[in-house]
């Protein structure tokens, strides 16, 4: 009887769930038992496995096989678990030491002729491996860069089952032929998944020809990106088609501060789970950006599919930008399922198969028309749409979800001079971004020490009672409460988006005139106050 055990990692959502391969031989009639509650794609590992482990050269034990992962009650999926598999048979076997192998974390696919395919999510995987305690992990070579972004992991790529076994069993490493240069890479296959990314793009990264200043005009828009870039607020461009409102969108990622390395890696783990982590590019280093298509159903946009959840768009632009343009034409459902992530930063999805919990800490931008034609606002324009359908198609925004939103700005057709340039070019976004980094630094030095890092962030009662505005400031707020033009969620929000104004202004704390602007950023009424937020004055 031969007995041995490795080690491989089970994925539920993006949290990983060390677990043990265990394989038992005993004499009878030569059979492979899997157990432990796998799922079909795991199920058929045994044949895979089998497979590889003759064409690797290797002898296939005629004996009565029983692998089991353990705990027995995580769910299974995936074929990341074959080298695991095939490691802890060939220990059984006493082809290589069991010992060997006892405490090492092994991911990987396995293919007939023996090479080991990359799959998704090694990084959240070799994440919970460290938490856990390992030390040393297998991956495919083509991971390794990624699994290697872990502190404290000796990682080991291998390309087949032929070169693992030399390597535990102390042997000459063969050596395995890349694939000719030129030609498709099939390995690859099992890192893109076609589809994977629901409408995703990744981020526009300054240096791609996209510029802050190639918008015309549109200074109010523009000053509300920089104040939603600046604290972290959601956005509602409101206006007619070709003001610009999408443009304005794409450009905030440029102006966002770069990721920091804790950032990075809850990035980077959830697009390699969600299968749209570039090859060749292991670390997600620039905000993501994602903009789904107005058709998309509620659970493609906060995560589900079949058996456990997979992340959606929420997930996706985690530490980026969620842009949803055309934003009436989404379903009601779907949009107010936005609701719950939007305060809390996080979805929790469940389904029959288990709970998953996925980050959706995001900047969410709206673009809408003012009715189905577009035309309602522009003088002469002729917009034939009736009062009635013009109020049902603004109400397809629900309160709820609005009020959630800090910054609500209507954007104005451009004129003939902005548009010619005769007004002046706008700022460019490395200007804008230099503020933007300025006014964060400002911030976290304030919240240094509290789980926040932006003033969207902190809950209204920490900053009535721990940070509270200059004395009268809030006079004008105060009155709008009372006659029902704000919520009192709504009050909190005026505040942390005059707070951001005065870290943009580089204000010790807001005025009366920040707090004034944050009035008229979110509930469109003019209240006399000028439109610019940098570099406007000092500290006071």
């Amino acid at each position: 009887m031969g007995f041995a055990r490795a080690c491989s990692v089970a994925l539920v959502g993006v949290e990983g769930v060390v677990v043990e391969v265990q394989a038992d031989l005993e004499p009878g009639v030569a059979a492979f038992t899997l157990v432990g509650l796998p799922d079909k794609s795991l199920v058929e590992s045994r044949d895979r496995v089998r497979a590889a482990v003759v064409n690797s050269g290797a002898e296939w034990p005629q004996k009565k096989l029983t692998v089991g992962l353990s705990p027995a009650s995580v769910p299974k999926s995936g074929s990341g678990f074959d080298l695991a598999v095939a490691a802890a048979t060939l220990g059984a076997a006493e082809r290589i030491d069991p010992r060997a192998i006892a405490d090492l974390v092994l991911i990987g696919e396995l293919g007939l002729d023996g090479r080991v395919r990359p799959v998704r999510g090694v990084l959240p995987a070799v994440l919970a491996a460290a938490e856990a305690g390992y030390r040393q992990v297998v991956v495919p070579e083509q991971t390794a860069g990624e699994a290697s972004l872990v502190p404290g992991i000796a990682v080991l790529g291998v390309r087949s089952l032929r070169q693992l076994i030399a390597v535990l069993a102390n042997e000459p490493v063969p050596e395995e032929e890349p694939a000719p240069e030129g030609s498709p890479d099939t390995m690859l296959a099992g890192l893109m998944v076609s589809g994977a990314g629901v409408g995703t793009g990744l981020a526009m990264v300054p240096g791609d020809g996209s510029d802050l200043a190639d918008v015309a005009g549109q200074r109010a828009a523009r000053t509300a990106l920089e104040v939603a870039a600046a604290g972290g607020h959601h956005l509602l461009l409101h206006g007619p088609p070709g003001a610009g409102k999408t443009m304005l969108a794409e450009r905030l990622t440029g102006v966002l501060p770069p990721l920091t390395r804790r950032e990075s890696l809850e990035v980077t783990a959830v697009h390699s789970v969600a299968g749209i982590l570039p090859p060749g590019e292991p670390l997600v280093r620039t905000p993501p950006y994602c903009a789904p298509h107005h058709s998309a159903t509620m659970q493609s946009l906060v995560g589900g599919g079949n058996g456990l959840p997979r992340p959606g768009a929420v997930s996706l632009a985690h530490r980026g930008v969620l842009f949803l343009d055309e934003t009436p034409e989404f379903s009601g459902k779907a949009l107010d399922a936005l609701r719950q992530p939007l305060e809390s930063g996080h979805v929790v999805v469940a389904r029959s198969a288990g709970v998953v919990r996925l980050p959706a800490r995001f900047l969410m931008v709206l673009a809408a028309n003012p009715c189905p034609c577009g035309r309602h606002t522009l003088h002469g324009a002729g917009c034939e749409c009736p009062p009635s359908v013009i109020r049902r198609y603004q109400a397809r925004l629900s309160g709820p979800l609005l009020d959630r939103v800090d910054l609500r700005v209507e954007v104005e057709p451009v004129s003939r001079g902005d548009l010619l340039g005769q007004g002046g070019r706008g700022e460019p976004t490395e200007a804008v971004a230099a503020r933007v980094r300025q006014a964060r630094e400002r911030t976290a030095a304030r919240l240094q020490g509290t789980p926040w890092r932006v003033n969207s962030e902190v809950p209204g009662h920490e900053l009535r009672t721990r940070w509270p505005v200059a004395a009268g400031a809030l006079a004008a707020a105060e009155r709008d409460l009372e006659r029902g033009l704000l919520t009192a969620r709504g009050l909190d929000r005026v505040v942390r988006v005059a707070w951001t104004i005065a870290d943009l202004a580089g204000r010790d704390r807001p005025l009366a005139h920040d707090v004034d602007l944050a009035l008229e950023l979110r509930t469109g009424i003019s209240r006399g106050v000028s439109m610019a937020v940098g570099g406007g004055g000092g500290q006071r």
